[in-house]
């Protein structure tokens, strides 16, 4: 069996930063795939409550400097990375002083849902991308985790289906119980837009909420993962929308859903 390259994205990972079950997962899991001989790489949003000095964060300069679009905007993209203590394993933090340089994640103090949290995960699954093709690195997996993640699996079948790097990447895409109420702003859609997407392409995301992220990440993915226990309605939504690509694990069961993986990860790389 080749060595795989997985490249993990998500919105949090132990021990830098933890707000649900994904944060220990992640942590566990690209551990599991390394030490069974797969080559990692991890990334993460640089969220302001991740404490710099104590967590060792250095930028990159090499990989930072590029601009992203979101929208008429383009906003400069500072890449930082930090090791996992006791592990060998390096994980790389997407930062941006206008999205991340704040001491909260998805709400403010007053638990109010921010109202650029779209720009922010647009800016992170852009952002992700575009630094794996700085990195010159050719992943065979992406696994995404959570909602925040769920336009990589289309922008890599659109915008960048015909980038080298990426001719053979097969995306995976999470799903947790993270739900939010919030309902985005009509423009919702032409910021997500890039080369090759038009509206037809963003029909799973017209809903502009949780829901609509959800139903692109299951639409464009080529494995659909149920991580955890989910809602009702949430489960109700996988079972009618992600067709014959749906996989449940357990990752309260861990050695057992590391097994699993690992062994679709080496069916989807064929």
């Amino acid at each position: 069996m080749s060595k795989l390259r997985i490249l993990y994205v998500a919105s949090e990972i132990n021990p830098f930063l933890q707000t649900s079950e994904v944060a220990n997962f992640l942590r566990s899991l690209p551990q599991a795939m390394q030490e069974r001989g797969m080559e990692i790489r991890i990334l993460v949003p640089r969220f302001g409550l991740i404490n710099e000095r104590k967590n060792r964060l250095h930028e990159v300069v090499r990989l930072s400097g590029i601009n992203i679009a979101v929208g008429d905007e383009e906003k400069p993209l500072v890449i930082k990375v930090a090791s996992i203590p006791n592990a060998k394993l390096q994980v790389y933090f997407i930062d941006n002083e206008d999205y991340f340089q704040r001491k909260h994640v998805f709400h403010d103090k007053q638990e109010k849902f921010f109202e650029d949290n779209d720009e922010r995960a647009i800016f992170f699954c852009k952002g992700v991308i575009e630094t794996v093709k700085k990195l010159g690195w050719a992943p065979d997996i992406v696994h995404c985790n959570d909602w925040m993640t769920s336009l990589i699996p289309m922008y890599l079948k659109t915008t960048y289906k015909n980038e080298p790097l990426f001719q053979n990447t097969k995306s995976v895409f999470a799903i947790y119980n993270n739900g939010f109420s919030h309902t985005f702003g009509d423009d919702l859609l032409n910021k997500v837009k890039m080369v090759d997407i038009d509206d037809a392409i963003l029909a799973p995301l017209q809903s502009k909420d949780f829901e609509g992220f959800i139903k692109t990440g299951m639409e464009y993915a080529d494995l659909v993962v149920k991580g955890s226990e989910v809602s009702k309605e949430l489960n109700q939504l996988i079972e009618d929308f992600s067709k014959d690509k749906k996989f449940e694990i357990s990752i309260e069961a861990e050695e057992q859903a590391h097994d699993e993986l690992f062994e679709k990860y080496n069916e989807l790389a064929g």
